[in-house]
């Protein structure tokens, strides 16, 4: 299908898929493949959400939708950046945020955890305290605090540019009072705090899988998805730090990634927890007495 061909909302979705697919472009950014990713373009340019978009397939586009599907299409194929940054929008945890090229587009797995409407497995009720480490745009942070209403939360990053973001997404969400930002290297300007819940989705990226990532992702900060040879070195000092900094009946959720078998490997006496997701099992649970059976390996 031509786009001169195209009448509907509908068609416009089947034409920007196959254009994608056709030109190989890399999804992992808020998408899984070309049909997913031309539905977030062309609603974005008709202005329908992800949930609304099913109601106008047979809508015909205004001529200003048209050339911005068109306009769009054309950047994410010859730029290859995620279309996230295109239009500073991502959506997690059910919930729109703003993003740029200064954070990593939110995509964690522990947002499943987070979703609005659903009671969250990842502590007992009583939160009122939490910590989201390496926060980047600031999501996890903001839909944590969404989630647990009564806590207040710390969001800390070693980027000065990630936390202009979240800045700017705490004031979209109006959590100026409940959400705090932290500029620390990991729990360097914590002494002392202590949370009864701490969320991390750290970099983990071993050097040689960044290398072999799509072009996509390299758009990305490297300081927030690169950690060493294996992947580890963040969720390694995280492991190894967190205990001193969560309550007595404190719990650690950590994201490890494809670095989940190098860490298993590093401590095979280990007994791990892996949370159930719709991806790959790589979420980490821990509690606070857990923790102290991770010395440097």
């Amino acid at each position: 299908m031509k786009p001169g061909a195209a009448q509907t909302v509908r068609d416009y979705i089947l034409f920007a898929e196959r254009r994608l697919r056709d030109t190989h472009v890399g999804f992992g950014h808020g998408t899984e493949n070309a049909r997913d990713e031309a539905a977030w373009l062309v609603g974005y340019a008709i202005g329908a959400t992800p949930a609304g978009l099913a109601r106008r397939l047979r809508e015909r586009p205004t001529p200003k939708a048209r050339a911005a599907i068109r306009r769009l299409l054309a950047a994410r194929i010859r730029t290859r950046a995620p279309l996230a940054y295109l239009i500073h929008e991502a959506w997690f945890a059910g919930r729109s945020f703003y993003v740029d090229e200064r954070a990593i587009v939110p995509r964690s797995l522990i947002g499943e955890f987070l979703m609005p409407g659903a009671p969250s497995p990842l502590a007992p009720r009583g939160i009122r305290s939490i910590l989201d480490l390496c926060t980047g745009s600031g999501a996890i942070a903001i839909a944590a605090a969404y989630a647990f209403p009564k806590a207040r939360i710390d969001a800390v990053d070693i980027s000065k540019d990630a936390l202009k973001v979240a800045a700017r997404n705490r004031r979209r969400h109006r959590l100026e009072r409940r959400l705090h930002l932290i500029e620390s290297d990991l729990f360097g300007e914590l002494a002392g705090r202590r949370y009864d819940l701490i969320l991390s989705n750290p970099p983990y990226v071993s050097t040689t899988r960044m290398r072999r990532l799509p072009a996509e992702y390299r758009r990305e900060p490297p300081l927030a998805l690169v950690a060493g040879s294996k992947g580890l070195d963040i969720v390694l000092p995280i492991l190894e730090q967190a205990a001193d900094h969560l309550t007595a009946r404190g719990r650690l959720v950590l994201e490890v990634g494809a670095s989940r078998v190098p860490l298993e490997a590093a401590y095979p006496e280990h007994p791990f927890l892996w949370l159930a997701t719709t991806q790959d099992e790589c979420v980490g649970y821990w509690h606070r007495a857990d923790l102290p059976e991770f010395p440097p390996p």
